[in-house]
């Protein structure tokens, strides 16, 4: 087996900062592909990312969005293996902004944006994905801070691809625990 400067520089990049059992192993040897996230909410995702690699994009509400590079399977799926999703909510829009030549009314509303921020973290199960070819990995974020992810390489407008919820989904009154 034949192996390259470039092919031993980049499994050593893409492993590197990996500190977590085989179960939750993010070993890029199975397919690799970008971050990418579908937002169900009325809240914009400010930022998030997938065992700390950034998803780069910030995704407004009901929209898709991500980019990060990069982020790859085993070969073989392992029974419990899981991906850590943090996140960060917000305000997605502009509405009663004061514009910057009002700078008082602008550091006001500002900080009431501010307030609505919530920061979100989660371990969340990778479906088995044996017998399919993997694509990086996207991330859903859904009502009740609630995250689903897939590791498919359909588009989510095919019938084959595995998370079927729609994209605009109502927070309910009370959320299960």
């Amino acid at each position: 087996m034949k192996i390259t400067i470039f092919g031993l520089l980049l499994g050593v990049f893409l492993l590197a900062g990996c500190s977590q059992s085989k179960a939750e192993a993010q070993t890029q040897s199975g397919g690799t592909g970008t971050i990418k996230a579908i937002n169900h909410t009325k809240w914009a995702i400010n930022h998030f990312s997938v065992n700390g690699q950034s998803g780069i994009d910030i995704i407004g509400p009901f929209q898709g969005g991500g980019g990060g590079c990069c982020y790859g399977v085993p070969y073989t799926w392992i029974p419990g293996m899981t991906v850590k999703i943090d996140w960060e909510t917000g305000v997605g829009g502009t509405e009663g902004f004061p514009g910057y030549d009002h700078w008082d009314e602008y550091l006001k509303w500002q900080k009431k944006m501010d307030s609505f921020k919530r920061r979100h973290s989660k371990k969340v199960s990778i479906p088995d994905y044996t017998g399919q070819d993997t694509c990086g990995i996207t991330v859903h974020f859904l009502p009740c801070d609630d995250v689903k992810v897939t590791t498919s390489c359909w588009s989510p407008a095919n019938a084959n691809y595995p998370i079927k919820l729609p994209l605009e989904m109502k927070e309910p009154k009370v959320c299960p625990k």
